[in-house]
């Protein structure tokens, strides 16, 4: 069996690959000849993540693939259902990068509520001069502990940002398009488990009226999650974070929502545009920033690979 990792993989996955006497591919092939590349090498398993696109195309003319993974949770790069009609094993990774993308809205938070996004810019050019005025300007920050958390989506990440919410004291609302109850584990260091049974609502309305902050992670929309109405229905101050995907909150209405004041801050990861947001959002001092980097962590990664060289393996033996 030969393998391809077209989006790389870490190193713990391609030793067990190459343990369990699998071919790796050293090579990073533009998408404009991957097919060629695919055919020319006799590649069985195709890896990607979120650059390289499998579409139709790809599959039917790379007769040869048995197996496509995608490292990661998202598949909207990958025709799914047309590749498992062809017989192709279609595998990813919805668990590995879970608590690395729910630290990230964290991170984000905690930089909004503290002001950190906007006082690792400012110091740098007036910390010197405006020390005092500085401190003024950023005196208004926020605890988290005690406040409301609210989360759109309640899949792997969705559970490990209630987890990190409970565990700061936060008060925790779930919304989900269908009721949902999921039993959440907090484990400790010394052993002690603790467990609660967290119920999403379904009511988008009920759900938006007392948040102090908001996680969207969901997966990709085809229309707004929020929207000007959404925006409208939130109470003053909210800071807001999406880790999910570009597309599910309108950015236009965002920052008018922002410059009325409705919302405190926001945090973006992703982006409608990506990889070109607009200037107008990476401009905005109120918006903490960063280049989709939610499950780009060397833990998440180590877990990636292991998972992919595990379900490889495994489907292997059933070839």
């Amino acid at each position: 069996m030969i393998v391809l990792a077209n989006d790389g993989i870490s190193k713990a996955g391609e030793q067990l690959l190459i343990d369990a006497g699998i071919e790796m591919l050293d090579a990073k092939v533009s998408q404009e000849h991957l097919i060629t590349f695919i055919n020319e090498n006799k590649v069985d398993v195709l890896l990607v993540r979120s650059a390289t696109k499998v579409r139709k195309d790809l599959i039917d003319s790379c007769p040869g693939l048995k197996i496509i993974g995608r490292g990661g949770i998202g598949m909207d790069n990958i025709d799914v259902a047309y590749a498992i009609e062809k017989g192709i094993y279609v595998i990813n990774t919805p668990k590995a990068s879970c608590r690395s993308v729910a630290e990230m809205v964290f991170a984000h938070f905690f930089s909004l509520a503290r002001f950190l996004h906007e006082s690792n810019r400012l110091m740098p050019l007036e910390g010197e001069t405006h020390f005092k005025a500085l401190k003024k300007s950023f005196s208004t920050a926020v605890e988290l502990e005690g406040k409301t958390l609210g989360v759109i989506g309640f899949g792997g990440i969705g559970q490990e940002v209630v987890k990190i919410g409970i565990s700061l004291g936060m008060k925790v609302k779930v919304l989900t398009r269908n009721p949902k109850t999921e039993k959440i584990t907090l484990e400790f260091f010394d052993g002690q488990k603790v467990q609660f049974d967290i119920s999403s609502k379904t009511d988008m309305n009920e759900f938006l009226t007392d948040l102090d902050f908001l996680s969207i992670n969901t997966p990709k929309s085809s229309e707004y999650i929020l929207d000007q109405t959404q925006f409208e229905k939130m109470k003053d101050g909210i800071f807001i974070v999406n880790t999910a995907r570009g597309g599910v909150i309108n950015e236009v209405t965002l920052l008018e929502s922002i410059e009325s004041g409705k919302i405190a801050g926001a945090a973006l990861d992703v982006f409608e545009n990506e990889p070109s947001p607009e200037l107008a959002l990476l401009m905005n001092p109120n918006l903490s920033l960063s280049p989709h980097l939610g499950g780009n962590t060397q833990d998440a990664q180590m877990k990636i690979g292991r998972e992919l060289a595990e379900q490889i393996i495994e489907i292997k033996k059933k070839l």
